[in-house]
């Protein structure tokens, strides 16, 4: 990278950078977070960038032309420095930080800190000393793993504060679950609470995959049982042990190795890369967690690191080794450390060239490669599949292509006053609202419903052909024939009749005039392609009268109470919602008017009224 594209501002700020850990912000000339990063060193970090010696890959390339400010926030620890930049990367999602599947809130299994734990999915994360496991990008997976637990264990799954002092009272009744021996009924008092945590204890375990440990225990008590002649508690222990053997038996055996394990692999294609963490404990799969990477520009030991570091903030349970598919380079001594301290045990980060540990990075790859595959497969699918309403709104009006993109347009007015007109988007059959546009039209005099759509079609499309905005697919009118032919002179002045497609819709009969045809075309009233139209015209409706409501409140706000000296839109909003309108203000006793603004401004209002200054205005029901 050529010194001559940094901007002298950076080099500047560079100088000022402390030696100290923190977080760095690359920022745009409009102020715009391009880019977070973390650093030990924030000076030694930071000048890397500005090094034209270093190979920079095409993201930081394309970040240094553009950035033009550095600002930065230094912490005591890397690990502090590690939490501000996870966070500010949620908050700011800049354009040249890695994003994983759109940083999506995926959910949690909680265990609760209470004196009976409840187990349930969540997806926000309290620290009261609950316990969290996931998150799950697989939603399906978790509620079956929430499933085997309920199966498994009998703990309740009602949501009550329980506590001795409640039970002690019989504030609580036993519900069906204990009926049916899915719950042993604390709420009433059936069952310890030291026996009740040693089930919530097996659940942990269970989630944390340990199921040597649940089978040990659940077989000790089913033969203790049955040696004490109590056959039908041994019973159902013998139940819930089969159960978990056969859970077991479906699980993928990947190693011998009684060994906790997280196994990564990594592929990339067409500028998209997808991670892939095959989660074992005990040398079984017991989940698997996969992030695609909507641009794969950056290099892959940055995208693994990235990964790495966003899924353990995230989730609690950290393994005794990490496996992965490629060197991390100067960043991996910091994630064993940092990953250390959080488990409170050695963690080892290793990349297997042989054997069967390499067998088992393949095998993470194999699946990242699949995914991957599928996701673009899918992805394409998407961005060139027509919606059946919209190619049945090909078919019925004849176009010549599928109209993919429909604006419609629809005037609102009262007596002639605040003439407006609003432009609502559908893409692909579904609104597009941040492409919606509203109108005050400037040369309608009178009631000119005419005049009034060939204002707002020429104001639309002056500026979509001087801005070179894309052309739609297809023009929708509400009106009938006169509306129709009023915007067919605008486009056709404008060079673009023959672009572009238009037609009109009348509510009356919800008839369909076509340009070229005398008569009008009557779509079945069960027809996609009709419901379709229906809603297009429908929120333009909607879009034009709440901008003429807003319109006409300023307007009445303007031209009434904010006459009375020292009352603003606030004060005016609070009188009409207490009174309803100016006739009721103007006959109210002047203590209740007081008791809304205050004895001064409730003074100034009657002197107001007193001088005959006000007219009747109109009641909050027309606002």
């Amino acid at each position: 990278m050529a010194s001559r594209e940094i901007a002298p501002e950076l080099v500047q700020a560079v100088t000022q950078l402390p030696s100290r850990p923190g977080v760095y912000l690359f920022k745009d000339s409009r102020g715009t977070i391009l880019y977070v990063g973390k650093a030990k060193n924030l000076r030694q970090r930071v000048r890397q960038y500005l090094d034209s010696s270093r190979h920079h890959d095409a993201k930081t390339t394309a970040l240094m032309r553009r950035a033009t400010a550095l600002d930065w926030i230094v912490t005591d620890t890397e690990v502090e420095a590690l939490l501000l930049e996870n966070n500010l990367i949620k908050e700011h999602k800049p354009r040249y930080n890695i994003l994983l599947k759109d940083d999506k809130t995926y959910p949690y299994i909680r265990v609760t800190n209470e004196e009976f734990p409840r187990i349930f999915p969540t997806r926000r994360v309290v620290r009261d000393g609950s316990l969290y496991f996931g998150p799950y990008a697989d939603v399906q997976s978790m509620h079956f793993l929430l499933k085997m637990i309920r199966m498994l264990f009998p703990i309740r799954s009602c949501s009550l504060p329980l506590d001795q002092e409640s039970i002690a009272r019989g504030k609580y009744k036993v519900c069906l679950d204990y009926h049916i021996g899915k719950c042993e009924g604390p709420c009433a008092g059936l069952v310890l609470s030291e026996h009740y945590r040693q089930h919530i204890e097996q659940a942990i375990n269970f989630l944390r995959g340990k199921t040597k440990l649940i089978e040990q225990h659940l077989e000790q008590q089913m033969y203790l049982l049955a040696e004490q002649m109590k056959f039908e508690q041994a019973a159902e222990l013998r139940d819930r042990l089969q159960k978990l053997r056969s859970y077991v038996a479906k699980q993928k055996v990947v190693t011998t190795e009684l060994i906790d394990r997280d196994i990564l692999g990594v592929a990339a294609r067409d500028g998209y890369a997808c991670v892939v963490m095959l989660l074992t404990r005990e040398g079984k799969v017991i989940g698997k967690q996969q992030w695609i990477v909507p641009t794969a520009e950056s290099d892959l030991a940055e995208i693994v690191r990235t990964v790495l570091e966003r899924w353990y903030l995230e989730t609690d349970d950290i393994p005794t080794e990490i496996l992965l598919p490629l060197e991390l380079g100067d960043q991996a001594d910091f994630l064993v450390q940092w990953l250390a301290s959080v488990r409170g045990k050695r963690v080892e980060l290793a990349v297997p060239k042989l054997g069967d540990k390499r067998k088992l990075i393949a095998l993470a790859t194999a699946n990242a490669e699949y995914q991957l595959g599928d996701w673009l497969l899918h992805r394409a699918t998407r961005e060139h599949a027509v919606p059946r309403s919209v190619a049945s709104l090909q078919r019925d009006l004849r176009l010549p292509k599928p109209p993919l993109r429909i604006e419609c347009f629809d005037n609102s007015h009262i007596q002639g006053s605040e003439y407006v007109s609003s432009m609502v988007v559908f893409a692909n059959g579904k609104p597009l609202k941040s492409e919606y546009r509203r109108y005050r039209l400037r040369n309608v005099p009178g009631n000119d419903d005419y005049r009034a759509m060939a204002e707002v079609i020429r104001r639309r499309y002056e500026r979509v052909l001087r801005e070179n905005l894309p052309l739609p697919d297809l023009i929708v009118v509400d009106g009938g024939k006169g509306q129709l032919m009023a915007a067919c002179a605008i486009l056709s002045e404008l060079g673009l009749s023959d672009r572009i497609p238009i037609i009109a819709l009348a509510k009356r009969l919800e008839e369909v005039f076509l340009p070229t045809e005398r008569e009008s075309l009557l779509l079945p009233r069960t027809s996609s392609s009709l419901r379709l139209l229906q809603h297009i015209r429908d929120e333009a409706h909607r879009f034009a009268i709440e901008y003429h409501r807003l319109l006409r409140t300023k307007r009445t706000l303007t031209t009434e109470l904010l006459d009375i000296p020292g009352i603003g839109e606030k004060t005016a909003a609070k009188l009409l919602r207490q009174f309803g309108s100016v006739a009721a203000i103007k006959q109210a006793p002047l203590d209740a008017i007081a008791a809304v603004v205050g004895n001064r401004t409730a003074q100034t209002i009657a002197e107001y009224f007193r001088s005959g200054a006000a007219s009747d205005a109109l009641s909050i029901e027309e606002l």
